[in-house]
């Protein structure tokens, strides 16, 4: 397999041994599904994919009510901190069964790195939906900036507002709320692309994380996530099935020093994250000396290539 980012019209090999770790630990990916003949696999692959499916939003619509009464019951920190607790510790359980059906591998190794530093933003780029699930799966007591249409969402609202988590509707009291999180020691979640990629390895960056940066004086931390499937990314419905296994990885990448307050300082700050997205994803798995993918010695064979548009599987 290889990685076919959308925009990028070129494919390389994006992974080694690393894609077969879950999010605490190492252990074989898709045993039960080598040698079953295709039809079969196939088969074994919707229905482990719809039930996850159906689980999931299961587990999401029976923790909103429970959200609801513990945020009416505790205090705003208390509250806050069970939330992201709880987000969390669900978000590392249901990865390790996605991971453990075959139908996903995960290398988050690199974030456990990010554990008990001092406050930063987080800004990663933003290939699909579950971008920032990976990451509040490993690092704790995270804020997430989230659209409102998702704040509002009857699967995900009462969660997200126990967990204090930061709309962006209105972005005077976003850049507020960001700062104020940042000041009580927590790490802060910002996609600076504010969607999903469309076109290209990444977006247009927006200025609100520079401005976040400026006035709470805190570094900002790129992350660089790679799949190598366009599974969950813009106008991909939560219920297609893509081809599987889907592999995700995400590793640090620059970190920023905060800008300056004027908007020239500002304005250079978009530029250089700009660039430095474009220069990451454009390297992809290659090793910082440019001779090739990452791959542990005894590393499986290269991926598959996946279309960007149908996530069909071509050699």
């Amino acid at each position: 397999m290889s990685d076919v980012r959308r925009g990028g019209g070129h494919a390389k090999p994006l992974f080694g041994d690393a894609a077969n770790r879950l999010p605490g630990g190492d252990v074989p990916r898709g045993a039960a599904s080598r040698g079953l003949p295709r039809w079969l696999r196939t088969i074994r692959e919707s229905v482990a994919f719809y039930s996850l499916l159906f689980m999931l939003g299961l587990a999401c619509l029976g923790w909103q009510p429970c959200a609801a009464l513990l945020g009416a019951l505790l205090s705003p920190d208390a509250g806050r901190r069970i939330g992201r607790a709880a987000i969390g510790w669900f978000w590392r359980a249901y990865l390790r069964v996605l991971s453990a059906s075959g139908l996903c591998r995960f290398d988050l190794s690199d974030l456990d790195t990010l554990r008990g530093q001092p406050p930063m933003i987080l800004a990663p780029n933003h290939p699909g939906l579950l971008d920032a699930l990976l990451i509040a799966s490993r690092v704790p007591d995270l804020c997430c900036v989230m659209k409102a249409d998702l704040a509002g969402n009857v699967f995900l609202g009462a969660g997200a507002r126990l967990a204090d988590y930061i709309v962006n509707d209105a972005p005077r009291a976003m850049i507020r709320s960001a700062r104020e999180d940042l000041r009580r020691g927590h790490p802060l979640l910002l996609f600076p692309e504010g969607t999903r990629t469309v076109e290209g390895p990444v977006g247009s960056l927006k200025g609100g994380i520079a401005l976040i940066a400026a006035r709470a004086r805190v570094p900002v931390q790129t992350l660089i996530i790679e799949t190598d499937s366009p599974f969950l990314g813009k106008g991909w419905p939560v219920w297609r099935k893509p081809a599987f296994p889907v592999t995700w990885r995400v590793r640090r990448g620059r970190r920023f020093a905060p800008p300056g307050a004027a908007p020239d300082d500002t304005r250079a700050f978009v530029a250089g994250l700009q660039r430095h997205y474009a220069s990451e994803l454009a390297r992809g798995g290659h090793d910082d000396a440019g001779r090739g993918p990452r791959a542990a010695a005894g590393s499986e064979p290269p991926m598959r290539s996946r279309d960007a548009r149908t996530g069909a599987g071509k050699p």
